[in-house]
């Protein structure tokens, strides 16, 4: 059975995570409160920041800037884009 959480991106009932994806209460909060489709968009935008921005795991920066990003993606908020990206239409 498929799990069911108010996700908070896309202000409806959708598929949640399977699994937290990090360790502790931020992972716990994604968990019980971002869909499997939010989760996959972010996945996929990230990606794109990361290789626009040359940006580097290992340095803290880096994975500090990117989670600030995650936090404002999920939220509402604007958020970083690659360089010319242009969104989808529906």
């Amino acid at each position: 059975m498929t799990r069911m959480v108010q996700c908070r991106k896309h202000h409806k009932q959708l598929p949640g995570l399977a699994r937290a994806p990090f360790p502790g209460a931020k992972g716990e909060d994604l968990f019980n409160n971002i869909s499997q489709q939010a989760w996959d968009e972010w996945q996929a935008h990230q990606t794109m920041i990361i290789n626009e921005r040359h940006l580097n795991m290992m340095n803290a920066e880096d994975r500090k800037f990117l989670m600030a990003e995650m936090d404002k993606f999920f939220s509402g908020e604007e958020f970083a884009q690659a360089e010319g990206y242009v969104p989808p239409t529906a």
